[in-house]
């Protein structure tokens, strides 16, 4: 596709998307399925470049109980290895072993009570150095669970549009033409009022021996609805003022395309607005499909079966005759 082509139609291009036109510079899709930018910085140490408080509350559920047993696991070694080189018979109420594993593990099993300031009483340091010790790990755990208690709080209740998107898009008859679609639901029992789509189509093309990518909205059929009770169709009509009027099948299968979704709404739990960004390239769009139904009435009659693994059914579906408009 030429870039004539845009300008033939006057189409309206995007230059406040956050990403460069010069497409030899970037590699690979703009953004990834799960929202995040497809991007990795350099040129500054790696604890400046990662906030660990941002990458807990991001990380996922297991991965994040895991650094905290990780963390935990490695602070009481390290006050297990202090208390055992200051000697166990420092540490009041311990047998006395006759390895070194057996004075490390009453030490480190003295370290997690310390640490986390159960102190069942059966082990109580003496000395100065041993007593010193143990009232640096007890406010360091004070200072610890503080944090992790906070973290996890922070992970609780952070508000998230819980939306779940369909693998693909199609390009779909609608209205006597076609329309490029895609189907998003919420899978959680939360409720989005006020719900916003904004569409962003990237095009890398070549000009003048040089890659380059040049945005385009895609207007919408109905950019916002009131209410996200069960699915939601976002359709952008496929006419004269779409970026995407001269694909055809072979087009659409080779050229190097990139569909951002953006979507934003209200959510009455959380009493704050939520967002939540995908985007699909052009091996993730069906030609020639549509989708198939993913609700239906109960058996009674009394509620509506919203089937949330139905949301990328769809099944072949014919499209008008291809319209040919002549290059000039």
């Amino acid at each position: 596709m030429s870039h004539r082509h845009f300008h033939k139609h006057k189409l309206k291009e995007l230059y406040n998307t956050g990403f460069e036109r010069n497409s030899t510079t970037q590699s690979g899709r703009l953004i990834n399925n799960n929202g995040t930018a497809n991007l990795k910085k350099t040129g500054v140490p790696v604890w400046q470049s990662i906030s660990i408080y941002h990458t807990l509350l991001r990380m996922n559920r297991i991965m994040f109980f895991l650094s905290i047993f990780i963390v935990y696991s490695i602070v009481n070694f390290v006050f297990a290895l202090i208390y055992t080189f200051i000697g166990v018979e420092h540490l009041t109420g311990s047998d006395m072993g006759q390895t070194f594993f057996w004075r490390f593990t009453k030490a480190f099993f003295f370290s997690c009570q310390t640490l986390t300031t159960v102190g069942y009483g059966h082990v109580a340091p003496t000395g100065l150095l041993a007593n010193f010790v143990a009232s640096i790990e007890s406010l360091l755990g004070i200072l610890v669970f503080a944090i992790v208690t906070g973290l996890i709080y922070g992970r609780f209740s952070r508000p998230r549009a819980y939306l779940m998107f369909s693998d693909n898009m199609l390009i779909a008859p609608h209205k006597h033409g076609k329309a490029l679609m895609l189907r998003m639901a919420t899978y959680k029992n939360n409720h989005i009022t006020d719900v916003e789509a904004q569409l962003t189509l990237a095009v890398h093309t070549e000009e003048h021996g040089k890659n380059v990518t040049r945005y385009y909205p895609l207007p919408l059929e109905i950019p916002k609805i009131s209410s996200l009770a069960l699915s939601w169709t976002i359709v952008h009509p496929i006419n004269e003022d779409s970026p995407l009027y001269q694909y055809d099948k072979d087009q659409i299968n080779h050229a190097k395309l990139e569909v951002i979704v953006v979507i934003k709404g209200f959510d009455d739990h959380f009493s704050n607005i939520v967002q939540q960004r995908t985007s699909y390239t052009h091996k993730q769009i069906v030609y020639g499909a549509k989708y198939l139904p993913m609700f239906e009435r109960s058996a009674d009659g009394n509620y509506t079966i919203v089937e949330l693994d139905k949301i990328n059914a769809h099944e072949p579906a014919n499209l008008p005759e291809e319209v040919v408009v002549a290059e000039s």
